[in-house]
């Protein structure tokens, strides 16, 4: 048990085990999930490595259907790749989402939950 631990929001950790598996990140800042995406950004800027001692490379896009489109090239390229979006956000991304299940294509998609605007629907 001599091990240390941490106190931290479910956000932080979600960052950390994306920046440890993932080769290249999709991102488009929304809130809730700004942190993961401020955070991956944060580690890049400080050359840490990934668990495969790889440096993470960061795309932000104008859009929550670019990042899920974005992740989708990552995956066809045989990368591994991860995003992060917001419940609303999700919604953008089902396109891409659907051709990327379609495709078998392996892939993370975090997202930190919000209510839906009913409007938007």
């Amino acid at each position: 048990m001599g091990k240390n631990k941490k106190s931290m929001d479910g956000n932080t950790a979600a960052a950390h085990i994306a920046y440890a598996l993932s080769e290249v990140c999709a991102i488009y800042p929304i809130t809730p999930s700004s942190p993961m995406a401020e955070s991956i950004d944060e580690w890049v800027f400080q050359d840490r490595k990934n668990i495969f001692d790889k440096e993470v490379r960061v795309v932000e896009m104008q859009s929550e259907g670019g990042a899920a489109g974005t992740i989708h090239g990552i995956l066809s390229a045989g990368a591994l790749g991860s995003t992060f979006t917001a419940s609303q956000g999700l919604l953008l991304m089902i396109p891409n989402m659907y051709k990327i299940a379609g495709e078998l294509l392996p892939g993370v998609f975090h997202v930190a939950s919000r209510a839906l605007a009913g409007q938007a629907l």
